[in-house]
């Protein structure tokens, strides 16, 4: 599957190609954390710490971190500093 990450006219990036790539963060991430919950949290006192229940953890953390990431994402996007065309 190839999936076009269309530039505005002034080269920012879209809101769809911002929120693909945050996606595409955030399930890297989401891996990374439920792996981490098995192993970590038991060792913190989490003794009761199932897999459906990291999983759970993981979900709440990760839809979390996607609106952060999307949000931060357009906030650079929109400033003028990053986006400034090359003096020539």
């Amino acid at each position: 599957m190839t999936v076009s990450h269309k530039k505005t006219g002034d080269g920012r990036q879209s809101r769809l190609g911002s929120f693909i790539e945050a996606a595409a963060n955030i399930l890297v991430g989401f891996s990374i954390n439920f792996t981490a919950n098995l192993l970590i949290l038991p060792r913190f006192g989490f003794h009761t710490l199932t897999a459906e229940k990291a999983f759970g953890i993981g979900c709440v953390f990760t839809v979390i971190s996607l609106c952060r990431s999307y949000i931060i994402r357009r906030y650079f996007n929109g400033l003028r500093f990053f986006n400034a065309a090359p003096n020539r």
